[in-house]
């Protein structure tokens, strides 16, 4: 069986740290051309300034991962279903829940699949703690994840404009793992999102949730005007007692205090072996839980506005 070639669209830092390897690992795929604006890439590698040229001269093309800030995605995943490639998208998969499902109708059609990826619900971490609460009434669920926009996201302009979703980029990925670990449906019940003066997505939230499985407080607060150490928190109790604590963007679990030992591959090796499934079976994974959730906050939450930000 010949690897499946690949294509990454929106060649940066994630693609360069995480998928990259993560494909060279995989011995179901090879990568064949990269995506950028600036025409960055992988040596021995095609580069393309626009996905256009690269589906005109790329022959043979299976499969593209697609790791472009959300507001330009949507037209390139549309033309990616369209050329009849399988396509991966990077977190969150679209700037609204409408680009997403239309997506998803579009690789229905043409019998290829889309697969839109949450890396931080692939922590071996994550798996164990949704096993371990599987059946479980929760009596409080408390997410706190802090950090600072001025070290990941240095000097970048889109993720403050509309569709860039401001602090909810990273925390999406809290939500992403509290929809994979909570045992039942989220519904946003009250939130508060904070906007810089001159800034058009907010800097910091804060997040009531109710559920049906859910009896006590669930909250979550996010932060990206934090300065020292982040904090990715996720911490669970149940009804029964038992407390469960995500750490570390959910790579470690400890179980009333004690670290839990967790194998597997890790997040973007599980993310490939999952895409490469999905390819030979003609299925596709399209979770919009977690985008659902940033939406419900905006359409619920109350706006105030905070001092200006500036990198």
């Amino acid at each position: 069986m010949r690897p499946l070639r690949i294509a990454i669209i929106g060649f940066g830092k994630i693609a360069e740290d995480q998928h990259v390897p993560a494909i060279a690992g995989n011995r179901r795929f090879e990568l064949v051309a990269t995506v950028s604006r600036q025409g960055n890439g992988v040596q021995g590698v095609r580069s393309f300034t626009s996905h256009q040229d690269m589906l005109r001269e790329v022959p043979d093309l299976d499969a593209v991962a697609i790791c472009t800030p959300p507001s330009v995605r949507y037209g390139i995943a549309r033309d990616c279903i369209q050329a009849g490639l399988h396509s991966l998208l990077e977190k969150p998969p679209g700037v609204t829940l409408a680009e997403v499902e239309d997506l998803a109708c579009l690789a229905a059609g043409h019998q290829v699949s889309l697969f839109t990826t949450w890396h931080a619900q692939y922590n071996p971490a994550v798996t164990a703690a949704a096993k371990r609460l599987a059946g479980q009434e929760i009596s409080r669920m408390e997410i706190v994840w802090h950090e600072d926009v001025r070290k990941f996201h240095p000097g970048q302009q889109w993720i403050w404009q509309p569709g860039g979703f401001g602090v909810f980029d990273p925390g999406i990925n809290a939500l992403s793992i509290a929809t994979r670990i909570f045992p039942g449906e989220l519904f946003v019940r009250e939130a508060e999102l904070m906007f810089p003066e001159n800034r058009q997505t907010p800097i910091a939230a804060r997040l009531t949730f109710a559920s049906s499985t859910g009896t006590g407080t669930l909250t979550a607060d996010f932060n990206w005007n934090h300065t020292g150490d982040e904090a990715w928190n996720i911490a669970v109790e149940t009804a029964e007692g038992t407390e469960l604590l995500l750490s570390h963007g959910g790579s470690r679990l400890s179980i009333g205090g004690e670290l839990q030992a967790s194998g597997g591959e890790g997040e973007y090796p599980s993310i490939y072996s999952e895409f490469a499934d999905l390819i030979d079976e003609r299925r596709s994974h399209v979770d919009i839980r977690p985008l659902r959730l940033v939406a419900d906050a905006y359409l619920t939450g109350r706006h105030s506005r905070v001092e200006a930000f500036e990198d």
